[in-house]
């Protein structure tokens, strides 16, 4: 099983872009998914969170201005962030826990992909 983040980039303050997280391989089902960033210097910390039912949680940091959503038929998970800002910088790692059997639930992390925000 893999998941591969996409995604970032630098754009400016005010500005969005959207993040996917696609999981592939033997997988029976994904469950909760979570965007996680780090920021140079900082620990890794929750930014988003969606269970498989779709509920969602969000840091207050990123209430308001990040959307999470999921489309379970492909596997995949995107955060959606506007407005953002340039302590919003950091790498962005998402983070799944699957099922690759019926009885087998897994946790599993992407490689991270870069956003930049420029003021």
């Amino acid at each position: 099983v893999q998941l591969q983040a996409s995604g970032g980039g630098l754009v400016q303050a005010g500005g969005s872009l959207t993040l996917s997280c696609a999981a592939s391989g033997d997988i029976f089902r994904v469950n909760s998914v979570n965007w996680y960033r780090q920021a140079p210097g900082k620990q890794r910390e929750l930014v988003a969170a969606v269970t498989r039912a779709g509920s969602t949680n969000y840091a207050d940091a990123a209430t308001g201005r990040f959307t999470i959503s999921r489309d379970n038929a492909n596997n995949s998970v995107y955060l959606q962030m506007e407005s953002l800002k340039p302590e919003d910088t950091g790498v962005y790692y998402c983070n799944a826990h699957i099922m690759v059997s019926k009885y087998y639930e897994y946790e599993y992390w992407g490689q991270g992909t870069q956003v930049t925000v420029s003021s």
